[in-house]
């Protein structure tokens, strides 16, 4: 068989159509196939490229997208490996072992860096320039295993971070207000994980601080039912898990909504992890903040005007990531 014939029936070849632009994905699990789904769809990218160890389910995954191609945009599907980082656009990291029933995100930091410790240096030994998208948990420590490493400059390595937990603060609240969730803005920010931290102070409804309009919405709420919304947001996950094993639909979107972030040079200002170094006193340790995410990966963090309590909370959410660092070894 011929290598044109191997490409078609590996469905990797379509002809001679220009590259554009080449995201690779490593780990084909349920985040991974998921991501790479809502790629798909979105038409952002002319070439996904996926890698696994699992190489029955890396073909099952490849041969299912591609069944899908002649509904979308132009797009090649194919599973690949590590030369494929080279010439990537993007290289998005959801490889790791996946959250169990009863266990936290910081529960699976020591099988995770060790898959780290495989995977980086075979990217980095294709003298990639792309910048890293980490989705694996613990995601903030698993993006400072990354860039630790990689050796690549700290606004290249970006964690998902918490855009989904700030997506679903902001579904939440529209659902309590009864508002659209394109007007509700809220973060998260912090730990992708037990001690996030919610932002009620700036959180605001179509420009008015949420404060001033909880008495216009008349529905009379005390803190008692901001901290269950709170709650509801900080435990979705163990939820979700609980129900159907593990999430992987709305970290697929928030993902997209990243990446398209990056390859289109959006400037757009996201919750995802990255090194801090002074912001609030904390340093060496990666943690979200809004930040302004674009093709280089972050150009600048916005510095928010947090209360007190909030800074204190982000401060101990810190302290809890670099615990769990200092117990790995990235040597």
């Amino acid at each position: 068989m011929s290598k044109v014939e191997q490409k078609r029936k590996e469905g990797s070849f379509h002809g001679d159509r220009r590259r554009v632009s080449r995201v690779v994905v490593i780990g084909a699990g349920n985040v991974g196939a998921t991501y790479a789904y809502a790629l798909l769809i979105s038409g952002l990218v002319s070439e996904i490229v996926v890698l696994d160890r699992d190489e029955a389910r890396l073909r099952g995954h490849v041969m299912d997208l591609n069944h899908g191609v002649s509904f979308v945009r132009p797009v090649i599907v194919r599973a690949g490996d590590y030369e494929d980082c080279r010439e990537a656009d993007l290289i998005v990291i959801t490889a790791g072992a996946a959250q169990k029933v009863g266990e936290t995100r910081l529960d699976l930091v020591h099988r995770n860096v060790g898959i780290f410790k495989e995977i980086i240096p075979q990217i980095m030994a294709t003298g990639t320039n792309a910048p890293f998208l980490i989705a694996t948990n613990p995601v903030d420590v698993m993006t400072y295993a990354a860039l630790k490493l990689s050796g690549l400059p700290k606004n290249r390595v970006i964690g998902s971070g918490t855009v989904l937990d700030t997506a679903r603060f902001r579904y939440l609240l529209s659902e309590h207000c009864q508002i659209d969730p394109s007007n509700v803005h809220a973060y998260i920010i912090g730990e992708h994980g037990d001690s996030e931290v919610p932002v009620w102070s700036l959180a605001n409804i179509a420009g008015m601080r949420f404060s001033e309009y909880c008495p216009v919405c008349g529905k009379n709420c005390g803190p008692l039912r901001k901290q269950q919304i709170f709650e509801e947001v900080k435990n979705a996950a163990y939820e979700i898990i609980k129900g159907k094993g593990s999430t992987y639909y709305a970290i697929g979107l928030a993902l997209v909504q990243i990446t398209e972030a990056i390859l289109r040079n959006e400037f757009s200002v996201l919750t995802v992890s990255s090194l801090l170094e002074g912001e609030y006193g904390i340093n060496d340790v990666c943690l979200s903040l809004p930040s302004v995410v674009c093709r280089e990966g972050i150009s600048k963090r916005i510095d928010l005007k947090l209360s007190a309590e909030e800074e204190e909370q982000l401060r101990q959410s810190a302290e809890v990531i670099k615990a769990v660092c200092k117990e790995i070894d990235l040597s």
